[in-house]
């Protein structure tokens, strides 16, 4: 004779089996990954729909997953976002591995590439004959060389995103051979190069790209100033640049300015550019709505080039200046003209003191958010936000030794609803319903080659469905057991 509970579970199971598998995936969707782990070991049907609907894949890309391949991607055959990760101390997959895997993931649109050393350019051609769906590859760290790239961008010829950092096997000098542009320069519209020693060997790929809507350039090496004017004469859709220490100057600046689609510029780090380089973008790209300038204390970049921004850029809506020191004269200027101006942070500046707090309070109608750091302003500045920029939620103050946690609380007490956020430098943090939530990625730790024989492998959820999607379903454990209780009532309850 069946006892109470053994009749519960025995309609729960009834139930559950009812269920379309297409619905049970969507629940899996929704879920963490530890919690689709623990599901894929309830049965055999959990395990194979857990997998078969899970898009999004996390490896360890040692040299041990090789003969595993087989078995992971037989289960998880509907992987079309694969990261192969590996630990510079260890011996990574070579060309065998990644053309086995590439042979099985014909529809994988996203690759990424981290320390994969032993990766060659054979191998990268091997992959892109098979997957030629691909929309999105990063690679950093790894050893294959402009033959492996030019197969991708050869093969791949729906490639949207490229973000290549630290490839070792270009070439530097003159003998390094260029990389596209390749059938992918047609679709490609983000191009993202980091800490290369010759990016520009990267040139014909950028030119061609005709599409291209992002171009971000982080510490490579050469002259970018003979590179600019050819790229900005070819290239007419790029809205967003951003620039990082690399080896560019006013002549860069000036053939910038003829995108006049551009809303979006970062000079960071960049001493060589002064006001007038600043000054001919802002005449001409009249759409900008993000600055950001980084002027590495070099006082090239000040009032004359903000002022220009003020009179020309009117749609301006985030100006960060790290390392610049604009003065009451320019700041009033751009409140005065740019009256879309929700962002503005000060950082590391030495002429921004209270008169300039009391300026922007009193001009900068729109702003949102302020963030000052690391400038001589004192508690009267702060006094001032408590009446001036009405729309202000958000004040983040830091390393400005003149403010004190005093001049903090009298300007909360003051201004109930605005979130101040005090950082003394010192280890001390004084914070008022703050309410920002981080966002620290993906949160995917890689899964190791001697777990595979476990059924929670993948260390990712699949992407979020956007044409279901259940709010509330983010409890874990407790949601399922919550739901399967209500299952249990619903369904004793029917049957009575």
């Amino acid at each position: 004779m069946k006892t109470e509970e053994a009749e519960v579970i025995d309609e729960l199971s009834d139930f559950i089996s009812d269920l379309p598998d297409e619905c049970l995936a969507c629940v899996f969707q929704s879920l963490t990954p530890a919690d689709r782990k623990r599901c894929s070991l309830v049965c055999r049907r959990w395990l194979r729909i857990e997998g078969q609907s899970r898009h999004r894949l996390s490896l360890n890309a040692q040299s041990d997953l090789h003969p595993l391949i087989p078995s992971i991607f037989s289960r998880f055959d509907a992987v079309t976002k694969l990261a192969l990760k590996c630990d510079r101390r260890s011996v990574g997959i070579g060309d065998e591995a990644l053309a086995s895997i590439s042979e099985r993931c014909r529809n994988l649109t996203r690759l990424k590439l981290r320390a994969c050393r032993d990766l060659t350019d054979a191998g990268m051609l091997a992959f892109a004959k098979n997957c030629r769906r691909l929309k999105k590859l990063s690679c950093g760290s790894c050893t294959f060389g402009a033959k492996g790239m030019n197969a991708v961008l050869d093969n791949c010829p729906a490639l949207e995103e490229l973000s290549v950092k630290r490839l070792r096997g270009i070439i530097d000098g003159a003998a390094a051979e260029p990389i596209g542009p390749g059938l992918a320069a047609a679709s490609l519209k983000t191009i993202c190069l980091k800490e290369l020693y010759n990016g520009q060997c990267f040139g014909p790929l950028i030119i061609g790209a005709r599409n291209l809507r992002s171009l971000k350039l982080f510490r490579c090496s050469g002259d970018w100033d003979k590179l600019f004017p050819l790229i900005m004469d070819q290239v007419t859709s790029i809205i967003e640049i951003h620039m990082e220490r690399i080896q560019v100057s006013d002549v860069g600046l000036e053939a910038i300015s003829n995108s006049l689609n551009l809303e979006i510029l970062h000079l960071v780090k960049t001493p060589v550019c002064t006001n007038a380089g600043l000054g001919a973008v802002a005449e001409k790209c009249k759409l900008l709505r993000k600055l950001h300038i980084d002027g590495w204390k070099a006082n090239r970049i000040g009032d004359h080039g903000l002022i220009a921004v003020a009179k020309s850029c009117s749609n301006l809506q985030e100006l960060v200046l790290i390392g610049v020191n604009p003065t009451k004269l320019s700041l009033e200027m751009l409140a005065s003209n740019c009256q879309n101006l929700e962002r503005l942070a000060l950082c590391g500046s030495d002429t921004v003191g209270d008169a300039e707090i009391c300026c922007i309070a009193l001009k900068c109608i729109a702003l949102k958010k302020l963030c000052i750091k690391s400038c001589p302003i004192s508690n009267h500045g702060m006094e001032a936000l408590a009446s001036g920029c009405p729309n202000l939620v958000k004040v983040k103050v830091k390393k400005c030794r003149g403010v004190t946690p005093e001049g903090a609380d009298w300007l909360r007490a003051n201004r109930g609803s605005l979130l101040v956020n005090l950082d003394m430098g010192e280890h001390l943090d004084v914070t008022a319903n703050d309410g920002v939530v981080q966002d620290n990625g993906d949160g995917i730790p890689p899964v190791v080659a001697g777990q595979i024989g476990a059924p929670g492998i993948a260390s990712s959820s699949t992407a979020r469905s956007t044409s279901f999607k259940l709010s509330g379903l983010l409890g874990g454990r407790s949601f399922m057991a919550c739901t399967l209780r209500r299952l249990a009532s619903s369904n004793g309850s029917s049957r009575s």
